[in-house]
């Protein structure tokens, strides 16, 4: 039965949506796949070369139906909201204006589904995951830290706008879009997302360490755990290691519950007091005192950057003058 048709049951239903599956284009009719990118525990990622512009290649997500039994919501979900962020696909669900797309939001350009398989074609980016270079480089410098947190505030921002609350950020999920050192980050991996104009949210979910605290507590929650996944990234991306931290999940949860971390000396002797009170504002257990993306971005540790580098501009247009 397709996965993005209508779940009718029966000998009768099952036959029309075979026929279905077999008028539809094929994506080998449309794309050549190449070598293998990355495995999942449901999916493989193949570089695809486009027939119809030879030498244009994208990434391919391939999902093993088989494999996928029982949880094809979390895919279903995943492509509705890609498809709110692309600007060639058409959703009935989205609403009117708001087919935009985004810099740093990975995007969808078109599916595929046979009887046995489900093929996304995305935008191919080949930077690697944030949390390698944090790996590689330890931590970042408050310029480059702040770069890097505006865009993932920008793109979530915009996120929120359109109604869509990410629910898993974290550096596994934001990508460099190229290897170069000064690459734009992508947001991906929309499994967990969740459209607020589909009722309260209140499911357990997210990745230990980066989620909120009213998501452990229970209660129903919205687009204030995308910004305090984001502190917790930004405490990450300035020291190198995480803010909360026990082998014991128990443990761990408490210490978000309450929100106790700390700038540990002397890692954190050399951060400015700016970038520590953005943390904090990110990170606030009570939801209605936490910054919103909005908020953060007005941030006086932005502008702080943006004048450094005004100053650098003025500098070198005095000295070419």
């Amino acid at each position: 039965m397709p996965l993005f048709g209508k779940k009718d049951s029966g000998k009768k239903a099952k036959a029309k949506d075979n026929k279905e599956l077999n008028k539809q284009v094929s994506i080998e009719e449309k794309y050549n796949l190449h070598g293998l990118l990355g495995t999942g525990a449901f999916s493989e990622v193949r570089l695809a070369e486009s027939k119809d512009t030879p030498g244009v290649h994208y990434a391919v997500k391939i999902i093993d139906k088989k494999a996928l039994k029982g949880k094809e919501e979390s895919l279903e979900n995943e492509i509705r909201v890609l498809r709110r962020f692309s600007a060639n696909q058409y959703d009935a669900n989205c609403p009117k204006g708001t087919r935009l797309t985004h810099p740093n939001i990975v995007q969808l350009l078109e599916t595929f589904e046979d009887k046995l398989k489900v093929y996304l074609v995305m935008e191919l980016v080949t930077g690697g995951e944030l949390f390698d270079r944090i790996v590689e480089k330890g931590s970042y410098t408050e310029k480059d830290a702040s770069h890097l947190v505006r865009q993932i505030l920008e793109a979530v921002d915009y996120m929120h706008e359109q109604g869509v609350v990410h629910r898993d950020l974290k550096p596994e999920n934001l990508l460099y879009y190229s290897p170069d050192d000064d690459s734009k980050i992508m947001i991906s991996d929309f499994g967990l997302s969740k459209m607020e104009d589909s009722g309260i949210m209140a499911t357990a979910c997210g990745t230990p360490g980066y989620v909120a605290p009213e998501v452990l507590a229970q209660k129903p929650y919205g687009k204030a755990v995308d910004v305090w996944s984001i502190g917790v990234i930004s405490y990450i991306l300035l020291c190198g290691y995480p803010p909360f931290y026990d082998e014991n999940d128990a443990n761990l949860f408490a210490q978000i519950l309450k929100g106790e971390f700390e700038f540990d000396s002397p890692y954190w002797d050399e951060i400015s007091e700016s970038a520590k009170n953005f943390i904090k504002n990110l990170m606030c257990v009570a939801v209605d005192s936490r910054y919103t993306c909005k908020q953060a971005l007005g941030h006086p540790c932005f502008f702080v950057i943006k004048q450094f580098r005004y100053c650098l501009l003025g500098c070198f247009i005095s000295l070419c003058t």
